[in-house]
């Protein structure tokens, strides 16, 4: 049987960095990543994708799916992102692909030399000193579960050695001081999507578009859910 192929838009809004790609069967062909201090994505993200289809010389109608970062993250970002990923897609009549921003992370550390005894701590800001921590094994296998995490408390000594990846690396800095640490301070991008969203497409793991919602945690107001 012939392999599937397929061209993939991927979006990226969970955290204060807006950002899109496309790749053709996991393989990245052209991404774009803008930041600011605040948040960017309600005025930037539709232009963004504009014009990476243009300079890319790809239409919309020729796409065969989009992703979407899901989070946990920014409340706002992801209500963005999923909205205008859903909107595409209802649009285009394509399948909508949802992968979890700390898988995202799991793949930013694969591009660093991961030994098989290493563990990744992927990490996303959650407020004062709190942060969304999700622990793998160098498989990406879950070692501990996602979870809204004090960091003065989080004992991470059963996952040492391990890579410490995501935005809030440097409030962990401030508690975590082992010199079994790696810290990986590369910033969240579409592009990372590439491979794990060719895989839910080969798989057939698409969302139910009118049911599908980001992993939130916390509310709006920053409280837990």
């Amino acid at each position: 049987m012939s392999r599937m192929s397929a061209l993939i838009l991927h979006l990226e809004t969970s955290t204060k960095i807006c950002s899109v790609a496309l790749s053709q069967d996991g393989i990245v062909l052209a991404h774009s990543d803008q930041s600011a201090d605040g948040f960017i994505h309600g005025e930037a993200l539709t232009l963004m994708i504009e014009e990476l289809l243009q300079n890319s010389n790809t239409t919309l109608q020729e796409l065969n799916a989009i992703s979407y970062s899901s989070g946990p993250g920014s409340y706002t970002g992801l209500r963005i992102g999923l909205s205008t990923a859903k909107g595409l897609c209802f649009a285009l009549s394509i399948p909508l692909i949802a992968i979890p921003t700390h898988q995202i992370l799991f793949q930013v550390s694969k591009e660093f030399d991961l030994n098989e005894n290493q563990c990744v701590i992927a990490l996303l800001d959650a407020r004062r000193t709190e942060a969304y921590m999700k622990v793998f094994d160098a498989d990406g296998n879950s070692r501990q579960d996602l979870h809204c995490a004090l960091l003065e408390q989080a004992d991470i000594s059963a996952f040492l050695p391990a890579l410490v990846v995501g935005d809030s690396n440097a409030k962990a800095q401030s508690f975590w001081s082992s010199n079994e640490l790696i810290w990986i301070n590369d910033e969240l991008s579409a592009r990372f999507q590439a491979k794990a969203a060719f895989q839910a497409f080969e798989g057939q793991q698409f969302e139910d578009l009118a049911y599908c919602s980001p992993i939130y945690l916390k509310g709006a107001n920053g409280v837990l859910l």
